[in-house]
This record gives structure tokens, C-alpha cells and sequence, in this order.
């Protein structure tokens, strides 16, 4: 980075980015029925509040189309996802978000949820920049496990050419040989240095793409390794996807830790935030 910016914030009635609250970005991989999400949402943001989180977004995914094999579980689509996330969102007070992977989905979803997300293969596909950035919704970029910390800004360029007023980004790991990504924490300094928020995916962050033959696997043991590192190296939030019996998930079940462990992680991610002011 060449330069220092001031970074931007953003803040919203429900949830905010770049200021003195840490933002958790909590749930399940992928909505495997309603029933299971709807209860999974009660149980995460239940021990998320009791654990001192007040800076918080329910996540979950109608639909994972990035799976490995075309026998993987996807989700139950966009319509019925969307409504559901929309519907947690208003009985629970809390900000929703979800992936989008085309112009189209991104316009459906940004009907429902407070922030689209793009994914991180996605992550420089200009058409799908521009539906998300003329939404009106808050826009959260995974950056590509390909490019380099300081190539964010020509995808913030794009964004504001578009319209977008409030957007950020999440690291999630760099390709590091085959099957594996690298958590490179000088990227948080850099891209906040670009004037930009961060959220670390510590989920993500931990995968082994096609480490399984057919499906990825990953080790979720380190996921809380890494989530105390991110929010040391001063990042903005946290994105950590949790289940309530991972090994039986039907997506990134190697990969998501358990409800049982969420809050002494989360009291242990808020006092390492305060250990920094």
C-alpha cells in the first residue's frame, strides 16, 4: 500500500462497521430446512447476546453453488431462503445476510437481507458488482483467494462507479500450493489501510478446497486460532459460521465449529478487542 486513508465506517440502525464494536457475523453454512434455521438463528443469537455480542449479522446460504461435486447438497433455493432470512431478521431484530451469485439473485435478494455478499470466486465479476452496488444494500465482498490484499481497491472503484455507499470486505484466506489456503494477517493492516473495512473469515479461512476428494474438508480446530489472531491484527469483525452438530452438516461441516464452544470464543474475541483500546 502506497498510502494511508481514513477508514470508512458504516453504520446502520442495526449494525455498523469500522467503529468501536467488533461486528460477528454468525450461523450456518447453508439453510438446510426452515425448521433447522430457524432454530439454529434462536440458539446462535441467544449465545451470541448472552456472551456480550451487541454488533450482529445472522448468516446462512439458500444456496451453495460452488459445491465440489454435483451430488453435494445445495440449499433450498432463493425464493423460499430469502423469505425465511427475511422473516428471522424481523421476529429476532437482527441484520440477515446471504450469497449471491448473479445479477439476477442479487436483485431478489436485496428485497430481503440487509447486506449481499458476494462470494469470493465472484469477487471482480463486474455485472454482479453492479446489481449488489445498485441496491441500496450494504455490500460485502469476499476478496478471491487470488489476489493480493491491495488488489481490493480496484473492486472498491468499481463499486463506488456503481453507486454503492456503504461496502467492505472479508478476508478468507490465499491459495497456498494445492488444497490448501495460507491466513495472512498483514492483509487486515493493508486493506483497513486502503480505507476500508474488514471482516476476517475465520471459517473459510480454514478449508482444504478439495482436500476431500469429492467435497472440501478443513480444520475446524483452527478456526478459533485464527479468530483470535484476526481480531489482534486489529480487523473489524469476525464472519464465523457455527452448527449444532457439524459433523453431521450438510455443507461445510470440517469447517464450523460447534454451538457448545461459541461463547467462550466470542467473550474471548470481545476481550481482545478491548484489550486493544
Amino acid at each position: 500500500m502506497a498510502e494511508f486513508r481514513r477508514l470508512r465506517t458504516i453504520q446502520t440502525d442495526k449494525f455498523s462497521v469500522g467503529g468501536r464494536e467488533p461486528l460477528f457475523i454468525l450461523g450456518p453454512c447453508v439453510i438446510e430446512s426452515e425448521r433447522m434455521i430457524r432454530r439454529a438463528a434462536s440458539r446462535i443469537l441467544s449465545i451470541a447476546r448472552d456472551a456480550g455480542v451487541r454488533n450482529l449479522v445472522f448468516k446462512a446460504s439458500y444456496d451453495k453453488a460452488n459445491r465440489t461435486s454435483h451430488k453435494s447438497y445445495r440449499g433450498i433455493g432463493i425464493h423460499d431462503g430469502c423469505r425465511i432470512l427475511e422473516a428471522i431478521g424481523a421476529e429476532h431484530g437482527v441484520s440477515v445476510t446471504t450469497d449471491v451469485h448473479t445479477v439476477e439473485e442479487a436483485e431478489i435478494a436485496a428485497a430481503h437481507v440487509d447486506i449481499l455478499q458476494i462470494p469470493a470466486f465472484l469477487c471482480r465479476q463486474t455485472d454482479i458488482l453492479k446489481s449488489a452496488a445498485s441496491s441500496a444494500r450494504v455490500v460485502n465482498v469476499k476478496k478471491g483467494q487470488f489476489l493480493a490484499p491491495w488488489d481490493v481497491k480496484n473492486i472498491a472503484e468499481k463499486l463506488e462507479f456503481f453507486g454503492a455507499k456503504a461496502f467492505f470486505f472479508t478476508e478468507r484466506g490465499t491459495t497456498f500450493g494445492y488444497n490448501n489456503l495460507v491466513a495472512d494477517m498483514r492483509s487486515l493492516f493493508w486493506i483497513r489501510a486502503a480505507g476500508y473495512p474488514v471482516v476476517f473469515d475465520a471459517t473459510h479461512s480454514v478449508q482444504r478446497p478439495g482436500g476431500g476428494g469429492d467435497k472440501t474438508a478443513g480444520d475446524a480446530i483452527l478456526a478459533p486460532v485464527l479468530a483470535r489472531a484476526a481480531m489482534a491484527a486489529g480487523c473489524d469483525g469476525i464472519f464465523l459460521e457455527t452448527h449444532e452438530s457439524p459433523a453431521k452438516a450438510l455443507s461445510d461441516g470440517p469447517n464450523m465449529i460447534p454451538f457448545r464452544t461459541l461463547s467462550s470464543l466470542l467473550k474471548v474475541l470481545l476481550k481482545i478487542r478491548s484489550a486493544l483500546e
